[in-house]
């Protein structure tokens, strides 16, 4: 085999687009911000009165009982941690939140069966 088609061949393999899922969806599912780690999808839906982290693997939600995340929400220079816990389909905290434009959350989560995964969320 010549040389360019080598070269043409690994090319193809290693394009951005040899590694797209369909079944990886990044659109936010549930009105959040979405990131992705290790083909897990994570969804934030942040609002003054309520914070969850949909979370799901290859379009499935993943199962969170027992779960638990840590957020770590950066204002400017206030800085202040909440801790989320299952509550049915997400894990979730209610309280009152000081959240807009600029902030900057970054979450430790902890499943079942799997190491702790650290993912960073910013609000526009």
């Amino acid at each position: 085999m010549k040389f360019s088609h080598v070269f043409f061949a690994l090319s193809l393999a290693f394009s951005p687009a040899a590694f797209a899922s369909d079944d990886h969806d990044e659109k936010p599912k549930h009105g959040g911000i979405v990131t992705s780690a290790n083909h897990v999808t994570y969804e934030l839906v942040a609002k003054p009165e309520m914070i969850a982290l949909h979370v799901t693997d290859h379009g499935k939600s993943v199962k969170i009982d027992g779960g638990t995340a840590t957020l770590t929400l950066l204002n400017g220079a206030e800085k202040y941690e909440v801790n989320l816990a299952p509550d049915g389909k997400a894990l979730a905290a209610k309280g009152a939140f000081k959240l807009g434009s600029g902030t900057k959350i970054v979450a430790i989560v902890s499943l079942p069966n799997s190491t702790a995964k650290t993912v960073r969320f910013a609000i526009k």
